[in-house]
């Protein structure tokens, strides 16, 4: 890999005889992980189970293992959402946060969803995260990642970070910035971050970082916790950073910063630095205007006591302009003048008359269907083919699980489970 020779000299100098250890990294293979969905199963019994042969665990996050294999997202578990793909040293962020259940908490850079999803599993399905990315076609892919790995109490925002400041203010009891950078931990991943490194994108991508820090600074409420994070090396972004920020925001204390570096970890490099917010306003937090309709609701009713067995309450249940309806978390602050993704669980769709189950309920509520069919491991790969398979349930709609983890919806016709899922989710092609 030829390297660009201002980052190389720019290196030596920094890390001295540590150098040649550092360009000897770039020999190697990058390296691989996983990380197992707790919200859906336990780290050992993924282990347990898992189709393929996993490494050690990742020194900073439990739930994750080094792996080797290949074609890992084609696999039938990745489609149920029981694992994320990811760069190791880029999970070591999310768990300085330390979320806990029942807080707000905002991931303000989140694409393509590492950290968002990382973060999910630590709130264990209680608390409000929004996940927010500012590119259109990025947030989508963020949004996609947020349903396949059945998050319930996630809203997928997209929207500028000054936006969300006017709007949200300081009501944040956490913040994490994963900030665009000059990705010089990507070099052995993407050869575009090598082709496009220079030193003044360097010193721009810094210039949007304050912009951002700035932003992120007022939506953390007093008390509160922010934590700064790059996959980049420069001082400009990361050290120096950190120096400038608590310069211009002196409510802000330092609590910790790491800096993993490729030749003495296994990962490609990141960078973090935790702050807590001392002094400074907290936000009343305004509450999601819940817009329903009684014949909708009723519709919705009659699904869920036929789907799940039970008549589930819909005093959080949200219908859109698009007759879309979502299951809202509890405590959503109003999110106005942005662009929604999800609000929550898609639940489905009312067209005035009756209600359509949507690809997201399945995902994360469909372990609790009274309705489902069950597959083995091969018998998925037909459905996720986007073909029909065979079941003897009587006719309605059912949740298509691989073993007890969901895959999707069906509807039962005569014996036959017609295919519902999206066709832009039918990827398996092995």
């Amino acid at each position: 890999m030829k390297l660009p020779e201002e980052f190389l000299r720019i290196m030596q100098k920094r890390l001295g005889d540590a150098f040649p250890a550092f360009l000897h990294s770039y020999e190697t293979p990058a390296c691989r992980a996983l990380r197992v969905n707790t919200g859906k199963i336990s780290a050992a019994e993924f282990a347990a189970r898992a189709p393929f042969p996993l490494g050690e665990r990742v020194e900073w996050e439990q739930s994750a293992f080094y792996v080797d294999g290949e074609k890992l997202g084609a696999d039938v578990y990745h489609f149920a959402g029981l694992y994320y793909l990811q760069e190791p040293s880029a999970m070591c962020a999310a768990p300085l946060l330390e979320v806990k259940e029942g807080e707000l908490v905002l991931d303000l850079c989140a694409a393509p969803g590492g950290k968002t999803t990382q973060l999910a599993a630590d709130m264990g399905g209680s608390g409000v995260l929004i996940a927010n990315e500012i590119d259109f076609k990025r947030a989508k892919i963020l949004s996609q990642n947020v349903e396949r790995m059945g998050i319930s109490n996630c809203a997928v925002t997209c929207a500028s970070p000054r936006t969300l400041a006017e709007h949200f203010g300081a009501i944040f009891d956490k913040v994490l910035v994963d900030a665009p950078c000059s990705g010089e931990g990507m070099f052995k991943k993407e050869e575009s971050a090598v082709l496009e490194w220079s030193r003044e994108n360097v010193l721009g991508c810094a210039a949007r970082q304050r912009g951002i820090l700035d932003c992120a600074a007022n939506l953390v409420k007093a008390g509160g916790r922010m934590v700064y994070s790059t996959c980049t090396f420069s001082e400009e972004e990361d050290e120096g950073q950190v120096e400038d920020f608590l310069r211009r925001h002196p409510e802000f204390a330092l609590l910790s910063m790491k800096k993993l570096l490729p030749h003495e970890v296994r990962g490609e490099g990141h960078f973090a630095a935790v702050f807590e917010k001392q002094a400074g306003e907290t936000r009343r937090i305004k509450p999601c205007k819940i817009s329903s309709n009684s014949d909708a609701n009723r519709a919705f009713s009659t699904f869920s006591d036929k789907f799940f067995g039970e008549i589930l309450p819909t005093d959080r249940v949200h219908l859109g302009q698009d007759r879309k309806m979502s299951l809202v978390p509890a405590g959503m602050p109003q999110p106005s003048g942005m662009f929604l993704f999800r609000l929550g669980v898609e639940l489905g769709e009312w067209d005035g008359r009756v209600f359509k189950p949507a690809h997201a309920l399945a995902m994360a509520l469909g372990n609790r269907a009274a309705r489902k069919v069950v597959l083995s491991r091969e018998e998925a790969k037909t459905y996720l083919r986007g073909e029909t398979v065979e079941n003897n349930l009587s006719d309605g709609w059912c949740a298509v699980c691989v073993e007890e983890f969901p895959l999707g919806i069906g509807k039962c016709v005569s014996g036959t489970v017609k295919n519902h899922l999206p066709k832009a989710l039918r990827l398996y092609h092995g």
